[in-house]
């Protein structure tokens, strides 16, 4: 690897200045691996909350069969061992269309939230569809609150209204055998009722792991990947449920509804909700629905403030925290502005809302129908489109596409979604900031010489540069290339026939080069071969 050199070490100082807070920054975007600098990021500070009053919760709603809130004796497990750093260069196998083995998921969650206590009772019932062409022996859910202890604790777990006592949780790994297996064709729910202590965000040793973004600080909850959610089933392998890395994402996401209901023991406490989906408010609850949705995620504070607008029917709302009014709304703007970009170039936006929001951590994560931008963007926010709040709202926003709509599994197939959404970023700026182009391409390509083939699993790049290189600038590069090479006219008819083809399925790199062809009429082959280790095959 060749060693990194900073060109800004030869420039005028105020240039150099410059250029090194937007290398700093720019390392936000990847996984929050690099710690904030003094004089380059100012970060408010964050003071942990007052201690949790002993007075046990109030008598939970009739949805919720508890009746009381007794404390976790589970002690928090030790921190996960650094992963080894030796790169994985075996070629995983094409897996099969995971789109269609379960169909039909329904999320309906029942939530009692104690503010006060960060503290959470969950009625959770998951219907679903075996589609897999065989009976399902056992079941296996996605739990990332349980990576660490003292966190979640389920009080009851059934199927079909059989309570299960025999059932494994390893980590974020909940594996239970149904009282029957379920036949291919059948419908089947399963029924949880858990405990959630939310952590407080504790940032770790920013060279082996990203910022905590699940729990709750002083001025801010986020409730992210929080609920037990049903994995992909490969009819071939099994459940499609890969250990966590320390950069990049782990999980795949199938096609759901989500129906969630949210209670505040102390409504007269209740702080500002954003949410990944249209809110309805009653009396006692709010109904939170989204429907075809990969994922379904909350952040709330009583401090928050919010800004909204509509672009195409769709409302989007900012929200952000107090004297941050002028880069929260720029945040509106841009993701306004991207919204109405990319629905011209790919196709509509599948939802009726888009949130974002200002993390109280320094790290980006896209969820559907809501997206962070690191607290760090907020602060050297500059009122010009050339700024990482701007560049990064827009690449937030368009995984709303590629992610949500067309998804695809981000552990061994990270370029499929990170790769077209650095490189909708040109196409942002093209469209609306054609003067901020050339700076774009400088600061967020260029600058870092990237290398590297596009086509790895996450863990084999073996190192959160080599993987960031590669999957995001490489991937960029290449799309570019393969624009040049067959006309743009080519180009964005293969974009809105891949996003029509593949909406509401879990993308893979065979339907990728199985659908260009069908638009460009010239050999690009060279360029596959360039970019990538083992090209596809269709």
């Amino acid at each position: 690897m060749k060693p990194f050199r900073f060109p800004f070490l030869r420039r005028p100082a105020h240039q150099a200045t410059g250029l090194f807070a937007l290398f700093l920054i720019s390392c936000l975007i990847f996984g929050g691996c690099t710690p904030a600098v003094p004089g380059i990021v100012t970060v408010t500070p964050v003071s942990p909350p007052p201690p949790a009053t002993s007075t046990p919760l109030p008598p939970p709603s009739p949805f919720i069969e508890q009746t009381a809130l007794p404390a976790l004796a589970t002690p928090l497990l030790p921190p996960e061992p650094p992963p080894s750093l030796t790169p994985d260069t075996s070629t995983p196998a094409t897996p099969p269309d995971l789109s269609t083995s379960l169909q039909d998921i329904t999320y309906h969650i029942e939530v009692l939230f104690d503010y006060d206590n960060k503290t959470l009772l969950a009625d959770q019932k998951i219907t679903f569809t075996n589609r897999s062409g065989r009976p399902l022996e056992t079941l296996t859910l996605a739990v990332e609150p349980n990576r660490r202890g003292g966190i979640f604790r389920i009080e009851r777990l059934g199927v079909d209204g059989v309570t299960l006592t025999n059932y494994t949780l390893d980590r974020h790994r909940l594996t239970f055998i149904p009282p029957v297996p379920i036949p291919n064709g059948a419908s089947a729910q399963i029924e949880l009722n858990y405990l959630l202590v939310l952590p407080l965000i504790e940032q770790g040793d920013p060279n082996l792991v990203r910022p905590q973004i699940f729990g709750y600080t002083s001025r801010q909850v986020n409730l992210t990947d929080w609920y037990p959610m049903l994995v992909p089933f490969d009819p071939t392998s099994g459940w499609l449920l890969p250990d966590p890395w320390y950069y990049g994402e782990h999980l795949t996401y199938p096609l759901a509804d989500f129906d969630i209901r949210l209670q505040f023991t102390d409504p007269a406490k209740a702080p500002l909700v954003a949410a990944g989906g249209a809110a309805e408010a009653g009396d006692a609850l709010t109904r939170y629905t989204l429907e075809n949705g990969r994922t379904f995620a909350f952040a709330m504070g009583q401090t928050m403030k919010s800004l909204s607008g509509e672009v195409n029917g769709v409302i989007v709302t900012s929200y952000f925290f107090p004297g941050f009014e002028t880069p929260g709304q720029a945040v509106l703007e841009t993701t306004l502005k991207a919204v109405k970009t990319y629905t011209e170039l790919f196709g509509p936006y599948p939802h009726r809302t888009l949130t974002a929001v200002q993390g109280d951590f320094n790290d980006g994560m896209e969820f559907d129908s809501l997206y962070y931008l690191s607290n760090a963007f907020y602060n050297l926010y500059d009122r010009t489109p050339n700024n990482y709040l701007v560049m990064v709202a827009a690449h937030e926003t368009c995984h709303a596409w590629w992610f949500g709509a067309v998804a695809n599994d981000q552990a061994n197939h990270p370029w499929l979604d990170e790769a077209l959404t650095t490189y909708c970023e040109r196409l942002f700026y093209e469209k609306n900031y054609p003067q901020s182009l050339a700076w774009w391409q400088s600061a967020r390509i260029d600058f870092f010489q990237p290398e590297g083939k596009i086509d790895g699993n996450v863990p084999g790049y073996g190192g959160f540069t080599p993987y960031t290189n590669a999957t995001y600038r490489q991937g960029a590069r290449f799309l570019h290339e393969l624009r040049e090479r067959i006309g743009d006219e080519a180009f964005f008819a293969f974009l809105k026939d891949y996003y029509a083809q593949m909406n509401g399925k879990i993308a893979r790199p065979a339907d990728f080069f199985s659908i260009l062809p069908t638009h460009a009429p010239v050999n690009y082959s060279d360029i596959v071969t360039k970019y990538f280790s083992n090209p596809p095959v269709p």
